[in-house]
């Protein structure tokens, strides 16, 4: 028969035993140098082909004074960032339920003082990630478009960084000039580009093409070309019923193409470690192998 101190002994060794490791978080950052080249569309849908694949996925809208990613799948939040940012909640008070299991994080529309945090707030957001107590495999994050201190930063606190650039020259000089200040400034060298609203592949090619040339000749970065979202009615469509096109119309041509970004998501090198930088859910990557010091 067992004593009650072996009993004791036992009991105080679960309790202190250690939990078990939380998985690594695969945080992609949807971005973009100009506005109007449909960014917050592909985040949403991408975001959406994630959980319809079974992950466990997370949409945060950082776009924090013109937020409309909720808006896209027809919610209604009853707390927003500015709520968790003024202290009137925590961050988990936030989160809606969308299509799929989707959960989404949504940032604050029409609130100024939103678009003039500063930098050590975008920091204490980013870092607020790691009190979540939810299993997730992804989080998309949606970005402000231009070059402001908030883009950038969630941008290079994410493990990959995707620009959406549409087929005309202001969203080209945009997109070249968010991917010099990323790479320059904030150390990302590694970078997807995603051509939306194109009608052809070859269209999508030459797009990429148009960036890859000036980028190389500059930068030290290494560009990767993401493939392409077909301009396609069915998204507008979507988009006036306030849902994502994945869902509304799951044979649409866009919708095919999400999916397929999804699936060649998932094969991307899945992040080493902590870089000893910034990033999302770092205590997640740290002890992962290979994983670097954290600053």
């Amino acid at each position: 028969m067992q004593s009650p101190d072996t009993g004791n002994q036992q009991a105080r060794g679960l309790r202190l035993a250690p939990a078990a490791p939380k998985p690594p978080v695969r945080v992609v950052a949807v971005t973009g140098g100009k506005g109007g080249v449909g960014k917050t569309n592909v985040a949403v849908n991408l975001a959406v082909a994630f959980a319809e694949s079974g992950k466990k996925t997370l949409l945060l809208d950082t776009d924090l004074g013109l937020a409309n990613a909720d808006v896209l799948l027809g919610l209604s939040p009853t707390f927003t960032l500015a709520d968790v940012i003024d202290g009137r909640c925590a961050l988990e008070d936030t989160i809606l339920e969308g299509p799929k299991g989707l959960a989404v994080v949504p940032a604050a529309s029409g609130k100024r003082h939103m678009t003039e945090l500063r930098p050590a707030e975008h920091v204490g957001l980013i870092r607020a990630f790691s009190d979540l107590d939810r299993p997730l495999d992804v989080m998309v994050v949606d970005t402000a478009a231009g070059i402001a201190d908030g883009v950038l930063t969630f941008s290079q606190a994410a493990q990959d960084v995707v620009v959406v650039v549409c087929n005309e020259p202001a969203s080209i000089t945009d997109a070249y000039a968010l991917i010099k200040v990323l790479s320059r400034e904030r150390g990302v060298h590694r970078i997807h580009i995603l051509a939306n609203m194109v009608h052809t592949p070859i269209e999508s090619r030459e797009l990429f093409a148009k960036i890859q040339r000036v980028s190389e000749r500059f930068l030290d970065v290494t560009l990767n070309h993401l493939g392409m979202i077909p301009h396609d009615d069915w998204l507008r469509r979507a988009i006036q019923r306030q849902m994502p096109v994945v869902e509304a119309y799951p044979s649409a041509p866009s919708s095919q193409a999400f999916r397929d970004l999804a699936r060649r998501a998932e094969k991307w090198q899945s992040p080493p470690g902590a870089c000893g930088h910034l990033e999302f859910f770092v205590e997640r990557l740290v002890g992962q192998p290979g994983a670097g010091a954290v600053a």
